[in-house]
């Protein structure tokens, strides 16, 4: 079940653990050396790196939730025009992406808590960005608030490799689905009270829609401060360390000339080099990072027009709440059991469900109508194969890489992803404003199950 490189990765960490080696002498002085590390040692710090995550990440996916509830609904007033409501997301997606490379060439670089940091100080900008914008009425400067929002997207998505670092490979799956569930609390209560956050800044003249964002921003503060206090010793830096006393090679874009990664910004290209290589190498990877981008580019694209489709059919901001907590939900609640799944009965299994999933949820939403309570089903559906896909691809990326490699596959993967739900998400304001709701689902059904019968034909035979 195990590739070539977990196997070398568990041999490493098994050896770092009773060999008594020398710690890497370029590691920080914040974590422990190998030879102090012992298994009960690592274990209860698996544990606690597991807490820490799950603790930000429902504050972390509240304030993403609760900002992104209305998004759309907001992008519409301040533009004047339905056809630029999917911008909203679609700037939130972009800044994702374009910030994915950047923070894994920092958490490369200085490790995970650093670029975690980072991601959550910039959407706290963003989303006081957004705020004025939407106070002035400008759509541009709306747009690049939303931009530097999606940076706590990013970290969010950045913090389920973190819980992989110290993973044992056969229980690896359930580790990022942990810290993917843990999103589930803030990241379903946060639609429900964007409505109260709305008016809870109506007296200070900022618009009703903009209020979820200044909240948010306060969140992503508090994110910063714990990951800062609380995220030690960082595990990335942690796992290269025990890697490195077990005598297993650090790779060559890691050990960068004086001055050479100290900057996020000039280390991201190598970055991207890296991890294009890694993936190149692999087939499982390859096949790992098409089920991310497809899945969600799928769930995106739908999901951000949602809003609008229902306003269309009467729905209140109340029930469309309701409907995106629903689907939040699906996103995250049985992430676990996902994870369990994927390590039980492989990675490929996984994804084609997931895919199938997808599938049946675009079928539903799509011809729902004025149907809220359908609508609602399929959204449903649509966090379910998000959560399939997400947990299954991330695990078979992280299995199929070495693991010197991993962080800047991980950052590329996360680049790809988030570029291709950018252009999905654009695509479907235009599918929606000129041929309608039903169409962009029929579209996510197509782009889905071509990824679901590769899955089913290549299980037999591929590593999980």
């Amino acid at each position: 079940m195990t590739t070539p490189h977990e196997r070398g990765g568990d041999a490493g960490s098994a050896a770092a653990q009773s060999s008594g080696a020398p710690a890497d002498r370029g590691a920080p002085a914040e974590f422990p050396s190998a030879d102090r590390l012992a298994a009960d040692r690592l274990a209860a710090l698996r544990r606690r790196t597991t807490a820490v995550l799950a603790a930000n990440q429902v504050l972390g996916g509240l304030g993403v939730a609760t900002g992104i509830a209305l998004s759309a609904v907001l992008a519409q007033e301040v533009s004047g025009t339905e056809a630029l409501a999917g911008l909203a997301s679609t700037a939130t997606v972009v800044g994702t992406a374009l910030l994915s490379v950047p923070l894994a060439a920092l958490m490369s670089a200085r490790g995970r808590r650093p670029g975690l940091v980072l991601g959550y100080l910039l959407a706290a900008l963003g989303g006081g960005i957004a705020v004025v914008a939407s106070a002035v009425g400008s759509f541009p400067l709306l747009l690049g608030g939303l931009a530097a929002f999606g940076a706590a997207s990013s970290a969010n998505l950045q913090s389920r490799f973190a819980a992989a670092d110290l993973a044992e490979p056969d229980r690896r799956a359930r580790a990022i689905s942990t810290v993917v569930w843990a999103t589930t609390a803030g990241a379903v209560v946060g639609p429900n009270i964007a409505a109260p956050a709305g008016r809870s800044v109506a007296g200070l003249g900022i618009p009703v829609t903009a209020g979820p964002f200044l909240w948010a921003s306060a969140l992503f503060l508090v994110c910063a401060v714990l990951i800062a206090v609380l995220l030690r010793p960082d595990p990335l830096l942690t796992a290269r360390a025990l890697a490195s006393a077990a005598g297993v090679a650090v790779a060559k874009e890691e050990r960068m000339a004086p001055g050479g990664g100290r900057s996020p910004w000039g280390a991201a290209g190598r970055t991207v080099r890296a991890g294009s290589r890694a993936i190149r190498r692999s087939p499982g990877a390859r096949l790992a990072l098409v089920t991310i981008a497809v899945c969600h580019t799928a769930m995106v694209s739908i999901m951000s027009m949602t809003p609008v489709a229902l306003s269309h059919h009467g729905a209140g901001i109340e029930l469309i709440g309701l409907v995106i907590s629903g689907h939040i939900a699906g996103m995250y609640a049985l992430s676990p059991v996902m994870g369990w799944l994927a390590d039980r009965f492989g990675r490929l299994t996984v994804i084609g469900l997931g895919m199938g999933l997808l599938s049946l949820a675009a079928l539903l939403a799509g011809t729902a109508g004025a149907g809220h309570g359908r609508t609602a089903a399929g959204l449903l559906l649509l966090g379910l194969g998000w959560s399939a896909g997400m947990v299954s691809g991330s695990a078979l990326l992280t299995d199929s890489v070495p693991q010197e490699d991993r962080a800047a596959a991980q950052g590329l993967s996360d680049l790809t992803m988030n570029t291709s739900a950018a252009v999905g998400s654009v695509v479907a304001g235009v599918v929606v404003a000129h041929a309608g709701y039903g169409w962009l689902n029929a579209a996510g059904a197509a782009l889905v199950l071509p990824l679901a019968a590769v899955a089913v034909l290549r299980r037999p035979r591929a590593a999980r």
